[in-house]
């Protein structure tokens, strides 16, 4: 039986990973297990995602996060835990480090875009964005009136970003830019 963890978070997130568990109920058989991230985790635990919650994703087959973050946990004093640092702790934690977002409109929302339908129309494009280098993970601090938030890669994250981004050109029959 096919196993899911599934990270409800915070916000809506109880409420969209309820509706999934029906759908997944639904679908067939699968052993969801659930469990904290984001806010929920940090009010219950002091951080937004637990070695223990980490690890429990790692066995699962699939991972379902819902939603992390809300205004009560917003602050400005790095020194706090923020909700999303348990999706940045799950992406890195699993080697999530590509994003793949398909832009393709709806005939049916065609004239209600801002853009002019001939622009859009047969539109086919795919976004892909890297998760775990650059401003993300990069350092970032105060010192007296200077900040700074750095942004840097590896050649290793480059490339790896880059290969998912020629395979998918290369299956869609497209170009990468």
């Amino acid at each position: 039986m096919p196993s899911v963890a599934l990270l409800p978070g915070d916000g809506i997130g109880p409420e969209i990973g309820a509706a999934a568990s029906q759908a997944l109920d639904a679908l067939g058989d699968f052993e969801i297990t659930e469990h904290l991230i984001g806010g929920a985790s940090i009010d219950e635990r002091g951080t937004a995602l637990t070695d223990e919650v980490l690890e429990a994703c790692r066995r699962s087959d699939a991972v379902l996060l819902c939603a992390v973050g809300g205004p009560k946990w917003d602050t400005t004093d790095p020194d706090k835990p923020r909700p999303e640092q348990g999706l940045l702790g799950l992406r890195k934690g699993l080697g999530l480090f590509a994003n793949l977002r398909p832009v393709r409109p709806s005939d049916a929302l065609l004239d209600a875009s801002p853009l002019k339908r001939d622009r859009i129309e047969g539109t086919d494009l795919l976004v892909v964005r890297e998760l775990t280098g650059g401003i993300y993970f990069g350092d970032s601090g105060r010192d007296g009136s200077r900040a700074h938030d750095d942004c840097s890669y590896t050649v290793e994250e480059i490339e790896r970003i880059a290969r998912v981004g020629f395979e998918a050109a290369g299956e869609r029959r497209g170009r990468l830019t």
